[in-house]
């Protein structure tokens, strides 16, 4: 075997072993947060970065809403602290929106790595945590002084030692103080983990300096990309989406553009920024709008800045995918997690047949508390005070030649949290969960099922449901070459009164909340699903005898 050849399988095992750090860095965080949003649904994102702040590799483990944000997010700390500057043990910490990852919720923490006091790379970490003040996981607010605490680009950990002042402003501006302590701990630590097996595996391979290596991933990540893109039919298409918004129904339109070996995606003339906490930082759509696109056109290229430098982002400011600070963003998840369906949309007029329908979207986070400070005090008199998130999903749409998954979140990749940790977290409780049938879209794939969740209180009182997030009540996921929509979402008391709004509603003693997830859409002609197909959702109740003959044609016998 020739040296060429030896010397390109040893670049490909380094990085291999670069994605086996990181993940093992993600897998760290996972283990030991406190959050169940982390350490249960796996809401976090994990990456290494080389001496410029470019991300050169990602876990497996994470989201495109963090994973893609923190790839420009960790060359905005170099505009506060220089390289130069830095010392082995340091730590850096921002929790900002607009250089961050879209809300106060997730903190970006990096570390730079330092082997025999030369800096080599850099890691960095995100997760959401439980509460940062203010509002709470609610879209009331109007803007985002009112929606927590901003921590700018600050030191966490100098040389080694905590910054415990920090720390103690963070904390004191939560309600949740030792589950947020515990998180921050966590990324830490799990950054910290990375950087041992980065240096480990340098000292294995004898390596200097990983800026050889970053540039051969980054190189040939960028070169498949523009080969995938190359094979594309070059040329224009526009689509617009509508959703239901929080005071006003919004539109997202999009126009895709394919020329020459790139991509730009623009958002000019969607809805103006919402008054309310909806709104998309053009960080997070951009995140998820690529993560849309690159899921058709190139999968099988590893995500990183190469890659990901082939598609262009286009928005207007003051929009609701680009909002100007201080706009109010912490549901940001109700705009960004539907612009991978609506670069879809696009996309399935540049490849017809080959692109899925429209899904969920966006994930309905359950932000559950106790009544306490929303009614009148004699009635929380002897009742446990408690704050706890819960997720509900939808399903994604159909596929050529698949139904889609359900109960699954897409673009987000999130998981959910057990019933059985919520309830031992406070005095809730899981009445039902179970798939919604006929809540898929008809079509020769059916889209995927959403379920229905109802959640009352053990105890004798109230308690609050931030309904933020919840989306595609009255706009259902599309379906695409003759499929039929999904169900449109549902949330409503048990007693039957319907939620309005994406406020926080008080749930009354001795009723429950009820919410009914979106189904995805359908894809292809209803009619031409195989009758064994159709047979086989009847026999599992995910299509009823009625729905067969009024939504596919077929008669169930």
């Amino acid at each position: 075997m020739s040296k060429d050849a030896l010397a390109a399988i040893r670049t490909q095992v380094m990085w291999n072993r670069l994605i086996a750090v990181v993940e093992e860095q993600a897998q760290s965080l996972l283990r030991t947060a406190f959050g169940t949003i982390t350490r249960e649904a796996g809401d976090l994102s994990a990456g290494v970065y080389d001496p410029h702040g470019n991300m050169i590799a990602q876990a497996m483990t994470g989201t495109p809403g963090h994973v893609n944000t923190m790839a420009t997010a960790v060359a905005h700390f170099f505009r506060h602290f220089p390289q130069a500057a830095m010392k082995p043990g340091d730590v850096f910490i921002t929790n900002d929106p607009w250089l961050g990852t879209g809300h106060l919720f997730d903190y970006v923490m990096m570390t730079p790595v330092f082997l025999k006091k030369k800096l080599v790379a850099f890691f960095a970490s995100t997760c959401h945590v439980i509460d940062v003040g203010g509002v709470g996981m609610s879209a009331k607010a109007n803007s985002s002084f009112e929606e927590g605490t901003l921590i700018p680009h600050s030191r966490i950990r100098k040389e080694g030692v905590l910054n415990e002042e920090l720390l103690a402003v963070i904390l004191a501006n939560s309600r949740n103080p030792v589950e947020v302590r515990g998180d921050l701990l966590s990324l830490i630590s799990a950054n910290d983990t990375g950087a041992r097996r980065l240096m480990e595996m340098m000292e294995e391979f004898k390596l200097a300096s990983i800026e050889p290596l970053a540039k051969h991933i980054l190189t040939q990540s960028e070169k498949g990309a523009r080969e995938a893109i190359r094979a594309l039919p070059e040329g224009e298409w526009s689509y617009e989406m509508p959703l239901d918004g929080y005071e006003r129904p919004i539109t997202i339109k999009s126009r895709l553009t394919i020329r020459k070996g790139k991509i730009t995606i623009d958002f000019s003339g969607s809805s103006p920024a919402s008054i309310h906490g909806i709104n998309s930082p053009r960080t997070y759509t951009h995140a998820y709008s690529v993560f849309g696109l690159k899921a058709v056109i190139a999968p099988h290229v590893p995500n990183n800045i190469g890659s990901l430098s082939c598609f262009d982002l286009v928005t207007e400011p003051h929009t609701c995918v680009d909002p100007i600070r201080p706009s109010p963003v912490t549901a940001r998840h109700v705009i960004g997690q539907m612009l991978a369906d609506c670069v879809f949309g696009c996309l399935a007029q540049a490849l017809p047949g080959k692109v899925q329908a429209e899904s969920a979207g966006s994930i309905w986070i359950l932000g559950l508390n106790s009544a306490h400070g929303r009614v009148p005090p004699e009635q929380t008199a002897n009742a446990k005070m408690f704050g706890v998130i819960n997720i509900g999903l939808g399903g994604i749409g159909g596929r050529p030649g698949k139904d889609g998954l359900a109960t699954t979140a897409f673009p987000s990749g999130i998981g959910t949290i057990p019933v059985e940790v919520t309830e031992t977290q406070c005095p809730l409780w899981f009445r039902r969960k179970h798939y919604l049938a006929n809540s898929g879209g008809a079509g020769e794939w059916r889209g995927g099922l959403s379920q229905v969740i109802e959640i009352a209180n053990r105890e004798d009182a109230p308690f609050t449901i931030s309904a933020a997030t919840f989306d595609r009540i009255h706009n259902p996921a599309q379906g695409r070459d003759g499929g039929k929509p999904g169900a449109k979402g549902v949330a409503r008391l048990g007693s039957g009164k319907a939620i309005p709004d994406k406020g926080i509603h008080v749930i009354p003693p001795g009723d429950s909340l009820v919410v009914e997830l979106p189904g995805g859409g359908g894809f292809g002609d209803p009619s031409k699903r195989a009758r064994d197909l159709l047979a086989a959702d009847i026999a599992a109740g995910l299509v009823t005898e009625t729905a067969a003959r009024d939504d596919y044609g077929q008669d169930a016998s």
